[in-house]
């Protein structure tokens, strides 16, 4: 009997050995999440939808179709500044996502500031034998088109990833706002300038990056506030904080959110006229509660 059994575990243990040894050997890297394109019609069409949405009508739109609380950053992730009156830091559009690192290098010592000038022209990107690419990776600033927000995910402490230099440069080129964990330093000059920025204000950096830290990627999947952000996402962030809606739900959640907020205007408006308040931009848009719809949510 102990050998029959000796003989079945040598048999099966040989047949794994060679079930092995027939697999096909692994990638040396993979990436399990995958990411879609869209152009810059589809983004403007779905932007449309979201516009002069709150945050607030968006959450309750999220909720809606099954996804409460798990799309929305972190409390500490707040508008830089506010327009208390216009509410120009309210901000909607599709994410750009960059991936940030600390970098495994230091700065070389320098012989002049002229050198140091230099070298800080590239010292945002790895080392070329550090690069997955065979050259200079192409900029993620290509992708900016209007209605875009940079979502920034940066893993190095108290180290910039944007200035009032480039973040103005960046909303000529129809950039809406940056969003992260900490994001811009310059926060006066970005202040002054209206340029939307939300990040956590104790984490907000003041260094920069060359040397310090290097772009690992964009428009891959990123983590900001304790939420998957992939590239595509539309954005909204106001002073209830960061909302993020996948792409995949978008347009229902869209659908849903407008009409809390237009059922939402129409009764606060009536409650303004109720307590003798005089109506202000946010309740003289419609008159009548609308319809709700009752397409079927998506699963």
């Amino acid at each position: 009997m102990k050998k029959i059994v000796l003989l079945v575990l040598g048999a099966a243990m040989a047949w794994g050995q060679g079930n092995q040894q027939n697999r096909p050997a692994p990638p040396p890297s993979h990436q399990y999440l995958k990411t879609q394109t869209y152009t810059a019609e589809q983004d403007s069409q779905m932007l449309k939808l979201y516009e002069g949405l709150r945050v607030a009508d968006v959450i309750d739109g999220l909720d809606a179709v099954g996804l409460p609380e798990v799309t929305m950053m972190d409390k500490h992730i707040r508008p830089l500044w506010r327009d208390e009156q216009k509410i120009t830091h309210r901000i909607w559009g599709v994410a750009i996502t960059v991936r940030l690192v600390p970098a495994q290098d230091t700065w070389p010592k320098f012989t002049s500031h002229a050198e140091e000038r230099k070298w800080e022209a590239g010292g945002w990107n790895p080392p070329a034998e550090m690069r997955a690419d065979s050259g200079r990776a192409p900029s993620y600033m290509g992708l900016i088109h209007p209605g875009s927000i940079l979502v920034v995910d940066g893993q190095a402490h108290d180290n910039g990833f944007c200035g009032s230099n480039n973040a103005l440069s960046m909303t000529g080129l129809g950039l809406r706002g940056l969003v992260g964990n900490a994001v811009c330093r310059d926060t006066d000059e970005l202040t002054l300038t209206r340029i939307p920025v939300y990040q956590d204000p104790m984490q907000a950096p003041r260094g920069i990056n060359q040397g310090r830290m290097w772009v690992e990627s964009y428009n891959e999947p990123v983590v900001v506030g304790g939420v998957l952000v992939m590239p595509g996402d539309i954005i909204v962030a106001d002073n209830d904080g960061v909302a993020v809606v996948p792409r995949a739900k978008a347009e229902q959640v869209a659908e849903i959110a407008r009409w809390i907020f237009e059922d939402d205007e129409v009764a606060r408006g009536k409650i303004y006229d109720r307590v003798g308040k005089p109506r202000d931009w946010t309740v003289t848009g419609h008159t009548e509660p609308p319809p709700a719809s009752d397409k079927p949510i998506k699963k």
